[in-house]
């Protein structure tokens, strides 16, 4: 069973447009640092990748964004998988901003299993589908009263 994963950042001038908030690529950058940052600690990260020479890579985003992050807004990256089955695996995104208790931004990454060499799809290895649980229903990824974080601002 996988777990909840908080990453604590702050966001950063150069994470800021011309509109003077956080540019929305960045966004998909920060989905992709907080998915990096949960695999390592699951044990299943980028160097075990090249070493089973199969990997996880995105083929579908869905993103929804609720408020405003402004710079030096500190910020709670939150993701957990919550499905799984033979070729993908299903990871969910919450980002939070403590300081007004906003809910900024929720997505979905659909990741699917290729062979690193050929870029084929490949049904997930046991190493994959051990590692990467959906969480326990019991849990509630959006009570930012519990922190799931490692690492802190």
């Amino acid at each position: 069973m996988s777990t909840i994963f908080d990453l604590k950042i702050k966001a950063t001038a150069q994470d800021i447009d011309i509109l003077g908030h956080v540019n929305n690529v960045v966004y998909v950058k920060w989905m992709q640092d907080v998915a990096t940052a949960h695999i390592e600690q699951l044990g299943l990260g980028v160097e075990q990748y090249l070493e089973l020479k199969h990997a996880m890579v995105a083929v579908e985003h869905h993103m929804n964004y609720r408020k405003a992050c402004f710079e030096n807004d500190e910020i709670i990256l939150r993701t957990w998988l919550n499905d799984l089955n033979a070729m993908y695996s299903f990871r969910q995104y919450a980002f939070f901003r403590p300081l007004d208790q906003s809910l900024l931004f929720v997505g979905n990454t659909k990741w699917a299993c290729v062979e690193i060499a050929t870029g084929r799809p490949k049904r997930l290895s046991p190493t994959f589908t051990q590692a990467y649980q959906p969480i326990s229903g019991v849990l509630n990824p959006l009570d930012f009263t519990q922190d799931y974080s490692l690492s802190a601002v």
